[in-house]
């Protein structure tokens, strides 16, 4: 079925890998035409000869810029004042101990994972009201509503994001623009695969199997019992960004494989 996107534009945080390359890929699979993000202007036009390649039709641009810092985030703004489309993916995250954890590196996960995203939702939000159409997302994690411990300064930001989203939905109450989150589960990303396979250093060993055993020995909880795939969450987030997907409003959509343990 398509997406009914043809010729919308979204920009994609944090896109040069991951999740949020998915998601830039599948948007333009279905026409859009995606600004392409991050911190790394040759990765970021890399990513953009891919899709133009892939998807000759469409017209990917070099939206490089780190949009933690307010300056090149305004330039962004400045230089893409308009889009049907946001997709707040970019976000750091790391295993650390909450004792280590100083009032810096909170501040630091507070103004990369929330208020880079707040600012772009903040400055599209009231055009997309205008036009009566749009979409925002927000990328959780299943950390958002069931924090492990491992990364509590994550945790935190990612359980803001969803309150975020559910305060701005209710700023669209009549229109139809739309503001969702995903809350993916463990994601094989580029930098997960590296990890798993620096664990596992045999080399009889598939990386089918090694996954298997990964998280059969620290996932038990996972219903799946394998790494979500990117593409997987790209396909989600298509849908949420088409016409069909209007009901959803200010929704917390869970795409974990089963890790939160609760029905809700």
């Amino acid at each position: 079925m398509e997406m009914a996107l043809n010729n919308k534009t979204a920009l994609v945080t944090g896109s040069t890998k991951g999740i949020g390359k998915a998601i830039a890929l599948e948007l333009a699979k279905e026409g859009v035409n995606v600004l392409i993000n991050g911190r790394n202007n040759e990765d970021v036009e890399e990513i953009v000869k891919e899709i133009k390649t892939a998807y000759p039709a469409t017209t990917p641009l070099n939206a490089a810029a780190d949009i933690v810092d307010i300056q090149q985030r305004e330039a962004l703004l400045e230089k893409f004042p308009d889009v049907d489309i946001l997709i707040n993916n970019m976000g750091i995250y790391e295993i650390m101990q909450y004792e280590e954890i100083t009032d810096d590196i909170w501040e630091k996960y507070f103004r990369t994972n929330v208020l880079a995203a707040n600012g772009l939702s903040k400055y599209y939000l009231p055009k997309m009201l205008e036009n009566n159409d749009g979409r925002i997302i927000f990328i959780a994690s299943e950390e958002a509503v069931m924090p492990s411990g491992l990364m509590p300064q994550y945790g935190m930001t990612k359980s803001m994001l969803l309150s975020l989203s559910k305060s701005l939905s209710i700023l669209t109450k009549g229109s139809e623009v739309t503001i969702n989150t995903i809350m993916p589960g463990p994601t094989l990303s580029e930098n997960v695969q590296q990890i798993i396979e620096g664990l596992y250093t045999d080399e009889d060993m598939t990386f089918a199997e090694k996954e298997e055993h990964f998280m059969i020995n620290n996932q038990p909880q996972s219903d799946i019992q394998r790494f979500i795939r990117p593409i997987e969450i790209g396909r989600l987030a298509v849908f949420l960004c088409s016409p069909y997907a209007s009901a959803f409003k200010g929704s917390p959509i869970r795409m974990d494989g089963g890790m939160i343990p609760t029905i809700y």
